[in-house]
């Protein structure tokens, strides 16, 4: 029995997300029916998290065990000419049994990407927003959400978790000509974080709540105190630490 280790990149844009689901398209599916087919074995494939329908990644990490002694070089080709176009592995490695990419990793990295402009080309991978907003305030409202605490008003409220605490190690927000990047990791990220959060300073930006409000929406555990869900094409999962 091998442990096999893989990062993944994947368009969102026409899955269902990552898990599994039995009349949907997803990436676990697709990803599991193409080793089902090369290995000629049942394959359960382990992801380091779930993204939602729409949301991409340049990093995805999944393990499966596997009783195959195919080379990972022919593994890795084979998987690759089987999966449709918009996923593809980038990496492969034979990792010890008990190493599992969900439990096992310490953070995680994702981008959202706002764009200034309308994109005939990139129109999938980033959320239009017109208007113009005030990124200073912006950066000043994202401080009070670095650290440990409850992002209950930052999830979706119908989520089925143990608990709502988060360890926001960083928020970065960039800005060129065209686009407006957030950069955000964390230890854990619940069911539409990333997106509530990029919702809440969008209102943050057109002073319709002021910088410190955050503090009384993370106080409130209450999801209808914090902003609008911003579409998932703008966010990207980038890279997952061990």
């Amino acid at each position: 029995m091998r442990n096999i280790k893989l990062i993944l990149e994947y368009d969102g844009t026409n899955f269902c997300g990552w898990q599994w689901q039995p009349k949907d398209r997803t990436v676990q599916g697709e990803l599991e029916k193409s080793l089902e087919r090369i290995l000629q074995e049942e394959i359960k494939v382990i992801g380091s998290g779930r993204t939602d329908s729409g949301v991409h990644a340049l990093g995805q990490v999944a393990n499966f065990n596997t009783n195959s002694e195919m080379s990972l070089f022919k593994m890795k080709a084979a998987i690759n000419g089987t999966l449709p176009i918009d996923a593809c592995v980038l990496s492969m490695e034979t990792v010890p049994l008990e190493f599992h990419s969900r439990f096992d990793a310490k953070k995680r990295e994702y981008f959202y990407t706002i764009s200034k402009r309308a994109r005939a080309i990139a129109r999938y991978y980033s959320w239009h927003y017109r208007f113009k907003l005030n990124l200073e305030k912006i950066r000043e409202a994202s401080q009070y959400l670095i650290g440990k605490h409850d992002f209950k008003s930052f999830c979706q409220s119908n989520a089925d978790v143990e608990h709502y605490l988060c360890t926001v190690e960083s928020i970065e927000w960039t800005e060129t000509e065209d686009l407006i990047v957030l950069k955000i990791i964390a230890n854990r990220f619940l069911h539409n974080m990333v997106r509530i959060i990029v919702g809440t300073m969008i209102e943050v930006g057109l002073a319709k709540i002021e910088p410190v409000h955050i503090k009384k929406i993370l106080k409130a555990k209450d999801r209808n105190s914090a902003g609008i869900t911003a579409p998932a094409k703008g966010l990207c999962l980038i890279k997952v630490y061990y």
